[in-house]
């Protein structure tokens, strides 16, 4: 199983930018993709989830400004962030959990300055 992001980059305050993460490996469709994200100095956090069923769940912090979506036929996994803040600046890593297994991708940076 391999995940593989891309989008990352830089971007000022209020702007947008979308992460994609395309996979391969295994049946997309049947897995658990989740979005991270990992600032300096602090624990990973859960940033969404989309389900098996396209059931999607939010962190209050990024709720109405973040859409993650699921293209399965091609085993990509998106997020698209608009009005974005300084506080959203960190690495951010797509997960899938498949039949109990948890993989992940390398990561991309997003910095969102003042």
């Amino acid at each position: 199983v391999q995940l593989v992001e891309s989008g990352g980059g830089s971007v000022q305050a209020g702007g947008s930018l979308k992460l994609s993460c395309s996979g391969s490996g295994y049946v997309f469709s049947r897995c658990v993709m989740d979005w991270l994200r990992q600032a300096p100095g602090k624990e990973r956090e859960i940033v969404s989830t989309i389900s098996t069923d396209d059931t999607t769940a939010y962190a209050d912090s990024v709720k109405g400004r973040f859409t993650i979506s699921r293209d399965n036929a091609n085993n990509i996994l998106n997020l698209q962030m608009n009005s974005l803040k300084t506080e959203d600046t960190a690495v951010y890593y797509c997960a899938a959990i498949c039949l109990g297994f948890r993989y992940w991708g390398q990561g991309t940076q997003v910095t969102v300055s003042s």
